[in-house]
C-alpha cells in the first residue's frame, strides 16, 4: 500500500526550498556585487593598489582588455569563492575598526596582506592567472631567453613554480620584505 505525504510536510519542504532558493541566490547577488572593481577600492587603504593597477597591462594594453580586481584575487568556483569573501570579510573589518584604515596603516601591513595572496595563489597553482594565460596560446619565440625556457618547462608539467612565483609585484608594488619573518599562517589580524 503506498504510502501518502502529508500535505503539511509538503508546504515545510517547499518553504525550506524556496527560502533556500533565495538565500542563495541573494548570496550570489551579493558577491558579484562586491566582485565590482568599484566596490574593491571603495576602502580608503585600495588608493594606491587601485593607482598601481591602473598603471598596469592589466589594466591598460594595446589588445585592450582589462582584468578586474576579481579576476585575478576571486575564484570562480563557488566554495573556493566563498572562502575568499571571508578572508576579504576580515579585511573590512580591519578597515572598520581602523586596523588598515589610512594608506600608512595599511603599509604597515602590506607584506602580510600580499604574503596572504601570494599564498594562496601558490596553493592553488595560480589558478586565477590561467583562466586568461594560456601557456599553449604564448608565443614562446616572442619572449626573452628566459621567459621562454621558463614557461617552457612549466608547460611541460614543472610543478616546481607558478606564475606569481616569477610575477609577482607585475600589478601591484611589490612591498618591501620586513626585517623580521612573517608567520603568514598564523597571523589573524
Amino acid at each position: 500500500m503506498a504510502r501518502c505525504i502529508a500535505p503539511k510536510t509538503v508546504c515545510i519542504g517547499l518553504i525550506i526550498f524556496f527560502a533556500g532558493a533565495v538565500a542563495f541566490g541573494g548570496i550570489k547577488s551579493f558577491f558579484a556585487y562586491t566582485n565590482q572593481t568599484e566596490f574593491c577600492v571603495s576602502c580608503h587603504s585600495m588608493g594606491t593598489n587601485y593607482e598601481e593597477y591602473k598603471e598596469s597591462l592589466h589594466y591598460k594594453n594595446v589588445a585592450g582588455v582589462r582584468a578586474a580586481c576579481a579576476d585575478c584575487h576571486v575564484p570562480e568556483e563557488f566554495m573556493e569563492l566563498f572562502k575568499v569573501k571571508m578572508i576579504a570579510a576580515r579585511d573590512v573589518y580591519h578597515e572598520i575598526v581602523g586596523t588598515i584604515d589610512t594608506e600608512e596603516k595599511f603599509e604597515q601591513r602590506r607584506w602580510l596582506l600580499a604574503s596572504r595572496v601570494w599564498e594562496r595563489m601558490r596553493s592553488s597553482d595560480s589558478r586565477e592567472c590561467k583562466t586568461c594565460h594560456d601557456y599553449d596560446s604564448m608565443d614562446l619565440d616572442e619572449q626573452d631567453k628566459q621567459a621562454r625556457r621558463k614557461h617552457a618547462r612549466v608547460a611541460e608539467g614543472d610543478k616546481d613554480k607558478t606564475c606569481i612565483d616569477c610575477h609577482r609585484g607585475i600589478v601591484h608594488e611589490e612591498p618591501l620584505e620586513p626585517d623580521e619573518p612573517t608567520d603568514v599562517a598564523s597571523t589573524n589580524r
